[in-house]
């Protein structure tokens, strides 16, 4: 189960930084157990990489990265540092292995790209006054 800094750091500094397509990208690769999304450095060989560098791939600020795109996405979008991320920690200390944790984060990814969608789809209303 994720520690409460983790869904912390992971609600509050993550979710609000993931672009759309790095959302449904990271929910696509959960939902496949793929080998692409690794435990233990943000990046082997491309396409292999961690949580934020997948994210950092799909963002328009960080798309033309590769091996440092995950590191640059933490510190300069999400603004955390990546040596103390709770979450990349978590991530790292499951070391794919531990199923529970990787549902969770399916769950919140999933829920996210829901708030999303729900948002995109109900219209904004001006706050005018009506006349007779």
């Amino acid at each position: 189960m994720l520690s409460p800094e983790c869904l912390h750091e992971f609600r509050s500094a993550w979710l609000p930084n993931i672009s759309d397509s790095g959302l449904e990208h990271l929910v696509q690769l959960l939902e496949k157990a793929s080998p692409l999304l690794i435990h233990g450095s943000f990046t082997r060989a491309v396409p292999q990489g961690c949580l934020a560098t997948h994210i950092a791939w799909n963002h328009p600020c960080t798309t033309h990265l590769t091996h440092e795109a995950g590191i640059t996405w933490l510190h300069h979008v999400a603004g955390l540092n990546p040596a103390t991320s709770h979450v990349i920690r978590e991530w790292d200390r499951c070391h794919g292995n531990d199923f529970e944790i990787r549902a969770e984060m399916l769950a919140l990814l999933r829920e996210e790209r829901g708030r999303r969608s729900k948002k995109r789809t109900t219209p904004e209303r001006k706050a005018e006054l009506v006349t007779v």
